[in-house]
């Protein structure tokens, strides 16, 4: 792996070396490949539309994802189904909407799962056509039964929704519990120091950062106030486990190291199966600890260096594709949750060092917003086997995974509960430049995709997010936005489109209503 401090100069190289072989490389269509690739999911957390230099970034380089778009596919209108983090996975692993059940929204760190077990998934389709399943870093859509203990079996959990195999955290770096769950157990547990976890009223004896700030080596700017652990105040309140608790500093290489473990022994054990890797990380998402080897290396404080982390996860699984002799025949993708957030409750400096860095680009609003930087986040695709490098502004969704890879691999899934999940994938392969007709996104409110057209539905609540200083988006009448003049949403055009404006809502309720 190349050093961070060699990143910016790389982006230079990385960008001539493409122009100069692009033109001389064979590509996919002319080479002979299986209908059934590996799958590497690589799941950003907070990451947005303007974060990579693949997508327009100058104050940042990631040479390791800008491969990925170089080698295949970058959509320039790929989206999340909601501009949050719990909504978004559910959707995509489900293929149905968030907003359609109850209890999907962002979950405390003691939530139940929110997947019913038995239920079709992105990861029992696969299974179904006989991949090997892993899931790998943050999980973050609840975990057992309410009052679970997490001294015992967790359970149902990933392995009751199509994944073979899991290492967890179970919910995110800012919550409780922070220990890492390997399928059904806690990892490291010395069973004489149980873990007891509780959300809104305190347990147990630990410090919390409300009652001793001096403790703390990173102070909240908003909420983040209680259970202490490793210097840094968490939401939620736990007691115990401590052999058992994650270092955040080292977070990224144990979770890179479980996704090439995951692969190396899959490959060893049967190098015939294909096989599904969700690899979900937490850099970029607060609290912002990299390793000490990217500390500064960006220039932008610790969220440039998250993700430059970041980065160098990808980079370490395409090296391990390239060594075992699998990129031909692997489908990477990465995508991100929801749009970015600069100051998600941490006075970490992210803020003052953004040195002119635009997480979102050109697009307005982002984590919580209605504004497309909410759900519009990068989506890149590369099967070097069989899709051929470009760029395609066709809609696309995460949602739609379930029907895409079902079409992708024979498979077939329940659509009364995958209600939402279209089949993207001549989108997806390159073959077609047209996705979605229409699109529901998820945020405060509900709003509506058709075309470059954008509605946002009328709704209460602020029109800006003061705390994390978001443009949210709502208001008391509908919106409506032409994206192919006005990617950035500054000119309200509800007015002078009265027609269209009636047309989409009632479209929206279409769907809405939609059984």
């Amino acid at each position: 792996m190349r050093s961070p401090s060699h990143w910016s100069s790389w982006l230079t190289i990385t960008l001539v070396f493409g122009l100069i072989i692009a033109p001389l490389r064979l590509w996919a269509a002319d080479k002979p490949t299986t209908s059934r690739p590996n799958i590497v999911l690589i799941y950003a957390d907070d990451i947005g539309y303007g974060d990579f230099s693949c997508y327009g970034a100058t104050k940042i380089a990631t040479p390791n994802v800008d491969r990925v778009a170089r080698e295949g596919l970058r959509f320039t209108d790929g989206h999340c189904a909601s501009a949050t983090c719990t909504p978004s996975r559910y959707a995509m692993l489900t293929g149905e909407y968030a907003w359609r059940k109850k209890g999907t929204g962002v979950l405390p760190g003691d939530a139940s799962l929110i997947i019913e077990p038995g239920r079709v998934t992105l990861a029992s389709i696969l299974k179904q056509a006989k991949y090997h399943t892993g899931v790998v870093g943050k999980w973050h859509l609840g975990l057992g039964n309410a009052g679970m203990n997490w001294n015992g079996d967790i359970s149902p959990g990933p392995l009751d929704l199509g994944f073979d195999e899991c290492f967890l955290m179970p919910a995110t770096g800012d919550r409780v519990p922070c220990v890492y769950v390997e399928n059904k157990r806690v990892l490291d547990l010395d069973s004489t120091d149980p873990i007891q976890v509780r959300f809104g009223q305190k347990i147990g004896q630990e410090p919390t950062g409300r009652e001793h700030p001096e403790l703390l080596t990173m102070h909240p700017s908003h909420g983040h106030d209680q259970t202490i652990i490793n210097g840094v105040s968490r939401i939620g309140f736990m007691t115990g486990g401590k052999a058992a608790r994650w270092v955040d500093q080292d977070m990224a290489d144990t979770f890179v190291d479980r996704a090439k473990s995951f692969i190396t022994r899959h490959v060893e054990a049967d190098a015939q199966q294909p096989f599904f890797l969700y690899f979900a990380t937490h850099d970029v998402h607060v609290p912002r600890l990299p390793h000490a080897r990217f500390l500064g290396k960006s220039g932008l404080g610790p969220r440039g260096d998250a993700l430059l982390e970041f980065d160098w996860c990808v980079g370490e699984l395409l090296d391990l594709l390239d060594k075992q002799h699998l990129t031909d025949n692997t489908m990477v993708i990465i995508t991100s949750d929801n749009g970015p957030v600069v100051d998600d409750g941490y006075k970490d400096e992210a803020v003052e060092k953004l040195s002119g860095h635009r997480p979102a680009g050109p697009l307005r609003g982002g984590k919580y917003s209605n504004f497309e930087a909410g759900t519009r986040v990068p989506f890149l695709v590369s099967w070097p086997g069989r899709i051929k490098p470009g760029v395609s502004d066709a809609l696309v969704c995460q949602v739609d995974f379930p029907a895409t890879f079902a079409a992708l691999t024979g498979s077939t899934f329940d659509k009364t509960t995958a209600r939402d999940s279209q089949n993207i994938l001549p989108a997806l392969l390159g073959d077609s430049q047209t996705g979605r007709q229409t699109l529901v996104e998820h945020a405060g409110v509900l709003s509506l995709r058709q075309g470059t057209w954008k509605l946002i539905e009328k709704g209460k609540g602020p029109a800006r997010n003061a705390a994390t200083n978001t443009d949210l988006g709502n208001h008391e009448a509908a919106q409506l936005y032409d994206l192919k003049a006005d990617i950035g949403e500054t000119t309200n055009v509800a007015d002078t489109h009265p027609d269209k404006v009636s047309e989409m809502l009632s479209i929206l309720e279409s769907i809405r209503e939609a059984k």
